[in-house]
């Protein structure tokens, strides 16, 4: 048998089994060199630069988008003009498609970022509407209350002998 594959042994039972030759690490050897590794402290206290904190979502002005599709369309006519222009911006070909359909609708104004995610269901309008009410309701028990206040500064009036006169009524109650 090789020093570096396995031998297929049949056990007692008829079972094949598959025999560790002694050129082979063995799972724990391969740990324990891993945890040496890990317990040095010089590249336990530096932080793992492939890691990224938080990826971004990359975004494109309008004209950095414009600009792009102006460069594509020049470089086209050489071969492999188009890929060296992606690979140097690190773009997909498919967002060249997509910012040409968005330029077809409208230059600037469809080259321009969206929000992503999806539509909000709040109409603001309404929210306004809600907002009015409410006030208007809080208005009206204030003006209900005030009226109770003035009825009852008349009644006392009338009852210590100084009667507050009425007034005319406003024009504008009366619509």
């Amino acid at each position: 048998m090789n020093g570096n594959s396995l031998g297929v042994v049949l056990s007692p039972g008829g079972l094949a089994v598959a025999e560790r030759s002694e050129g082979e690490r063995s799972e724990p050897q391969r740990s324990a060199a891993t945890a040496k590794a890990g317990a040095d402290p010089a590249s336990g206290s530096r932080p793992d630069p492939e890691v990224v904190a938080k990826p971004k979502r990359r975004t494109y002005t309008a004209e950095y988008k414009q600009r792009i599709l102006e460069e594509a369309e020049v470089v086209a006519a050489t071969r492999g003009g188009l890929g060296a222009l992606l690979r140097r911006e690190g773009l997909y070909s498919s967002l060249l498609t997509y910012w040409r359909r968005e330029r077809a609708k409208g230059v600037l104004e469809a080259l321009t970022p969206r929000q992503r995610g999806p539509k909000s269901k709040r109409n603001p309008m309404e929210e306004e509407v809600q907002k009015l009410r409410r006030q208007n309701a809080r208005l009206t028990e204030d003006l209900r209350k005030a009226h109770l206040i003035i009825d009852v500064q008349k009644k006392v009036a009338a009852l210590l002998g100084n009667p507050i006169p009425e007034q005319a009524p406003d024009p504008e109650e009366k619509s």
